[in-house]
């Protein structure tokens, strides 16, 4: 093993301000993260339906994730997973982490060492914690964010995050930013917990890139409002025609007798199947993205 590998102090802390939330309504863990660290997803998000969630920064131990993952899994209590991971490791000071288990009771711990601003707000359902903070502004404004926003537990997170960097954020400034929330069998195709798993490694505005992310994240693979989609007649009609012949799905002559098959086409090519409603209606999201995507083809 290197002697950078042996010793944190010689690497970079991964600075950051993090939220963990739970939605007991629908059995939803999930945790957004933002630092001036590149690819910030790939550290400090852990997660497991039915299990609980870790958040582990500052000089992150990322054995943290997975042990404690196996740990509440095991029926022990946040507080006993904290101190079951910070017993035996020796750069304890430096660590910062958060636990919640699958009722949505937390703990967390932030190290004497960690730099400050370096803190942490917890209660029943949530975990705000950060470090090389402007203020402790930041982790107050993200905690009541998610404690007074309605909406998904995804949505509530992003605005949680948003609020914390408009508190102040990471006193380094921005660079990377994730949002990981995790439910039983919501995985796509259903063969896992992995509902959303979004990751702005590089980026001069992490946060707003995210949530543009996110959107595209509903439009592909959110559920579809069948009381909200619109008829295929008359002014519709003719909105999705002209666009689709804008894009190159339609010619000029007999389009009216194949626009259902011109616009399952243009459904199938942009990877919207999840909203197809058949040749009498159209999803009023795929005919929002359709007039969008044919006004920028046409400037």
């Amino acid at each position: 093993m290197t002697r950078l590998m042996q010793n944190p102090c010689l690497l970079p802390p991964v600075a950051t301000f993090s939220i963990i939330g739970f939605d007991p309504a629908t059995q939803t863990w999930g945790i957004a993260v933002q630092s001036k660290f590149l690819a910030v997803g790939a550290l400090v998000p852990w997660a497991k339906a039915g299990v609980g969630a870790i958040a582990t920064q500052s000089w992150a131990n990322t054995a943290y994730g997975p042990q404690g993952l196996a740990l509440l899994e095991e029926g022990l209590h946040p507080a006993e997973v904290v101190e079951r991971l910070t017993q035996d490791d020796e750069h304890r000071d430096l660590r910062q982490f958060a636990v919640m288990d699958r009722h949505g009771n937390t703990a967390a711990y932030t190290g004497k060492r960690c730099f400050q601003w370096a803190g942490h707000v917890n209660g029943q359902n949530f975990s705000c914690q950060g470090n090389i903070l402007v203020s402790e502004a930041t982790v107050t404004a993200m905690a009541e964010s998610f404690q007074h926003s309605a909406g998904s537990l995804a949505e509530r997170l992003l605005r949680a995050l948003r609020a914390a960097q408009e508190a102040g954020g990471d006193s380094r400034g921005k660079q990377s930013a994730a949002l990981y929330v995790v439910r039983e069998g919501a995985g796509y195709g259903g063969y896992n917990d992995r509902y959303i798993d979004l990751r702005v490694d590089d980026h001069p505005d992490p946060i707003a890139e995210l949530e543009r992310l996110y959107g595209l994240h509903q439009l592909y693979f959110g559920k579809p409002d069948n009381a909200i989609a619109l008829d295929l007649t008359g002014d519709v009609r003719a909105q999705v025609r002209e666009a689709l012949r804008a894009l190159g799905f339609l010619g000029t002559g007999g389009e009216d007798r194949t626009l259902p098959e011109a616009l399952n086409r243009f459904v199938q090519m942009e990877n919207l199947e999840e909203r197809w409603r058949g040749e009498e209606a159209i999803d009023i999201e795929v005919f929002r993205y359709l007039k969008d995507r044919a006004e920028r083809a046409g400037r």
